[in-house]
């Protein structure tokens, strides 16, 4: 039986014919100039939908009256009303797994640029204002042999351990609900709780999902507790963070540096202090964001779509009744 598709964000032409060749497909991505009254019109008699990065909750939702399934090209859930869809049956799909090295390069990279001062010494040979050789003033500070805290140590916290513990000789805790074996970081990684990682770590990374739980985890008492010269690292997600507390922290020289991929309100404002800080590299949520990557989250997002729309039990399907729990 041929359904209905709503593709809400562009994917590549192959996968789209792969949806046409099974069902109707109509592609509106509501954040371009003219398209959602199109994404709001085919949302109404869609039974799937495939896409990223556009907030879907009850009221979104509220006329989609022959949804089965969402196809999420993320492995982030937080754009999506979980109690809605359990209430009212839909199969949530995400693509973890396939993201999770290119991301933690990203998270790794963040933590060499803020510890090097990458970007602001590119800037400094790019302005012309290299004309000796740098002085005290411009070092930055070694990443190997330091100690890394990780908060959250799902399939990416614990890809940036292993980058961090085997290639750079780091000392690595994390914050995790449990403690998780992971046999090549045997002895080398250590679960602790939140508030003694903030106080022994050098650097700070955050890799933990979005949840009421952690929604602004990191405030003012959090930052506090870091080492002073600490270095703070965020490629989860923006809302972890209170950015005014973050901002605080490096404008009272506290912590030395951040390195952040994601921020509360995206694309960031151009009046936000992040945007020109000295002491903050800052990048535009380029975590999964390479060629590879991106094309191996649409492919499984387009299996996990045709898959639950024949009935079949997606690869990738999030369980909605463990979230609930």
């Amino acid at each position: 039986m041929r359904k209905n598709v709503l593709v809400f964000r562009p994917i590549p032409q192959d996968l789209l014919a792969s949806i046409e060749a099974q069902h109707e497909a109509i592609v509106a991505d509501p954040r371009q100039p003219g398209q959602l009254p199109a994404f709001r019109a085919a949302l109404a008699d869609a039974h799937g939908l495939i896409g990223s990065s556009y907030r879907l909750g009850a009221a979104e939702l509220a006329g989609a009256r022959h949804l089965e399934v969402i196809s999420s090209i993320s492995v982030g859930i937080d754009n999506y009303d979980l109690a809605w869809l359990r209430e009212h049956g839909i199969v949530l799909c995400h693509t973890p797994g396939v993201l999770t090295e290119t991301t933690a390069d990203t998270v790794f990279a963040l933590i060499m640029a803020a510890s090097r001062r990458l970007a602001e010494l590119a800037a400094h040979v790019r302005e012309g204002r290299w004309t000796r050789n740098i002085g005290e003033s411009l070092f930055g500070w070694d990443v190997h042999g330091k100690t890394l805290a990780i908060l959250g140590f799902g399939r990416i916290g614990q890809a940036v351990a292993r980058r961090a513990a085997l290639g750079f000789g780091m000392r690595v805790l994390y914050v995790n609900e449990t403690t998780v074996e992971v046999p090549e970081l045997a002895g080398r990684a250590a679960r602790t709780t939140l508030d003694d990682a903030l106080q022994q770590a050098d650097i700070v990374a955050v890799t933990l999902p979005l949840t009421e739980g952690t929604r602004g985890l990191m405030g003012p008492r959090e930052f506090a507790l870091m080492r002073p010269g600490a270095i703070f690292v965020n490629g989860a997600r923006g809302q972890i963070v209170q950015e005014a507390a973050l901002l605080a922290a490096l404008d009272s020289g506290h912590l030395r540096a951040a390195g952040l991929d994601v921020f509360a309100t995206e694309p960031l404002p151009q009046d936000s202090p992040l945007r020109r800080h000295p002491l903050v590299t800052a990048l535009p949520h380029i975590g999964s964001a390479t060629h590879e990557t991106r094309r191996a989250m649409a492919e499984l997002a387009t299996r996990n779509l045709l898959d639950a729309l024949a009935g079949r039990r997606p690869a990738a399907r999030f369980d909605l009744a463990a979230a609930a729990a």
